[in-house]
């Protein structure tokens, strides 16, 4: 189990400003499980319009954050990195339960397994917290294809 920087993680995720939703691994388990943190700030580019008066994170852009840690952790597995002939999908999501707002100032743990992978479609559960409160869970379906 290793622990992956900014730079690190880079390599791994084609995502950049205002789209990378991952900021540190702090721990990969190949095959099993990985460990990531996403800092949500008052600047992220949705807050001004989601919401005015309150800003909360969209639910979506969490499942995005797993999705994007659930890459790192395909990657990892195989042994690979991205090339610039290929590209990570969501193929699908299930059981996706919100349960708390994250809200400026919060650190969100995002919590991730593998449940299985056949045909290349891997399948994982994904648990997002904000301190000890649960504040989403999902069952993420992902691939990478070849573009070129």
């Amino acid at each position: 189990m290793s622990a992956m920087d900014i730079h690190e993680i880079l390599q791994y995720l084609p995502h950049r400003f205002p789209f990378l939703m991952v900021d540190r691994v702090e721990e990969v388990e190949p095959g099993k499980r990985i460990v990531a943190i996403k800092n949500v700030t008052i600047n992220e580019p949705f807050f001004p319009g989601h919401f005015p008066n309150r800003p909360v994170m969209p639910g979506v852009l969490i499942l995005e954050a797993m999705a994007q840690v659930a890459a790192i952790l395909s990657f990892k597995t195989a042994g690979t990195k991205p090339d610039a002939n290929s590209v990570y999908y969501f193929v699908g999501i299930d059981k996706a339960r919100f349960k708390r707002p994250v809200e400026p100032g919060d650190q969100l743990r995002l919590d991730v397994q593998v449940l299985r992978t056949i045909k290349g479609i891997w399948k994982f559960a994904g648990k997002a917290t904000v301190g000890e409160y649960t504040v989403a869970e999902a069952e993420l379906m992902c691939t990478v294809r070849n573009v070129a």
